[in-house]
């Protein structure tokens, strides 16, 4: 584990900051103040840590419903990084396979400040960026024969639905953080950005609110359901039986992941099955929101929500030990927890459509949830088309 404090901080050149979530009208003057880096190795609840380096810094997050205060001198707020494999520890569920990059943390705290020295234009990189082909690590056959899996998991009644993701890496010359920060401008891309590290880097084009606090209300918004952007598959999303029977069970999911923290009675579903576009798809998201119960942190937040519910399954435990027993390669930098955290202030997104570097290789994820309706082939396709935008624009000189 590696902490960082402010020293020489200011003395650093810096840049406008293209971190998920982060305010807009900050970007321009936020400066690192200090930095957490936690890995499974180190042991110890990664909510609890994070929730304590941030009120240590600045950023008091251990009531989120009592009224924040900001104080115009202090600390902006911080980029949070939570992995799904972080995420599944702090509940006690299987974190799965080994990650395929190690270099990355699986906790990361960034705290910011403000700055009145002006933001330097990013530094112009190297233009010999070149990627190489992709590598997956499972075939479509091994891919589909998980899906099966999956359905005789269901039909033995141990699980309702189970996410299975799968993973590829591609070896990589030049400076990857570039090629990571482009993802931002993928269409529909709300929590697009980028995170760095020694020896590390990620970029996310996610469109999925894992958590967030809005008016003083918890908010999520699952998205499940997924057909090519054409009106004839706008049509056929609206009319899936078993999309929509696949989305219904996650936003429960999510209503009982929130009703553990929330105020009795509060747990409300604003909006069920809306299709928004990402890219060149359709998917179905709903919102669902809640009232914090008093004296509610943010540690015990994640918790309830980590890892998300739509790239799990339910139950939720029992989807872990399925997805625990059938991928291959961990879920590294994928399907975990991404954005920005500040006095009142929470928004996280699901880092789906994310990729993430390593000293040699990038490495991407992708997948989809599995019910008792799916075909295996359909799925295998799913889960390649989600990836397609991600690896071109990588690939892109």
């Amino acid at each position: 584990m590696t902490r960082n404090g402010p020293d020489g901080v200011e003395a650093l050149p810096h840049t406008v900051v293209d971190l998920p979530a982060a305010p807009a009208g900050c970007r321009a003057r936020l400066v690192e103040r200090a930095r957490l880096e936690w890995r499974l190795t180190d042991g110890g609840d990664p909510t609890a840590l994070a929730e304590d380096f941030l009120a240590a810094h600045g950023v008091d997050l251990r009531d989120l419903a009592r009224p924040a205060r900001h104080d115009p001198d202090g600390v902006c707020g911080a980029a949070l990084y939570l992995s799904a494999a972080a995420g599944a520890y702090a509940v006690g569920g299987p974190t799965g396979a080994p990650t395929p990059a190690p270099a990355l943390p699986d906790l990361v705290v960034v705290v910011h400040g403000h700055t009145d020295r002006p933001a330097q234009p990013p530094a112009a990189g190297p233009t010999d960026w070149r990627l190489g082909p992709w590598r997956d690590s499972w075939t479509p056959g091994e891919h589909a024969a998980a899906v099966t899996a999956v359905r005789a998991a269901i039909g033995r009644g141990d699980v309702y639905q189970v996410n299975l993701v799968g993973h590829a890496a591609a070896a990589y010359t030049g400076d990857p953080l570039p090629a990571l920060s482009r993802l931002a401008a993928l269409p529909g891309a709300r929590y697009g950005g980028a995170l760095s590290g020694p020896g590390w880097a990620l970029g996310c084009a996610s469109p999925e609110t894992l958590i967030a606090v809005e008016d003083g209300r918890l908010v999520t918004r699952p998205i499940k359901g997924t057909r090519p952007a054409t009106e004839a598959g706008r049509r056929e999303l609206l009319a899936s039986a078993k999309e929509r029977a696949e989305h219904v069970m996650i936003v429960d999911l999510e209503r009982n992941d929130l009703a553990r923290v929330a105020r009795t009675g509060t747990v409300r579903v604003d909006e069920l099955f809306a299709v928004r576009r990402w890219c060149d798809l359709w998917q179905a998201e709903s919102t669902v929101s809640a009232a914090p119960a008093g004296g509610l942190g943010l540690a015990a937040l994640l918790r309830a929500v980590c890892p998300g519910g739509s790239v799990t399954g339910a139950p939720k435990l029992a989807a872990l030990a399925q997805i625990a027993d059938l991928e291959p390669v961990g879920r590294g930098a994928g399907m975990g927890a991404l954005g920005w955290v500040g006095p009142g202030r929470v928004d996280l997104g699901l880092t789906i459509r994310t990729a993430a570097a390593d000293a040699e290789r990038l490495h991407l994820w992708a997948g989809g949830g599995i019910t008792w309706g799916s075909d295996p082939a359909a799925e295998v396709a799913e889960a390649a088309a989600k990836a397609a935008p991600v690896r071109a624009l990588l690939a892109a000189g």
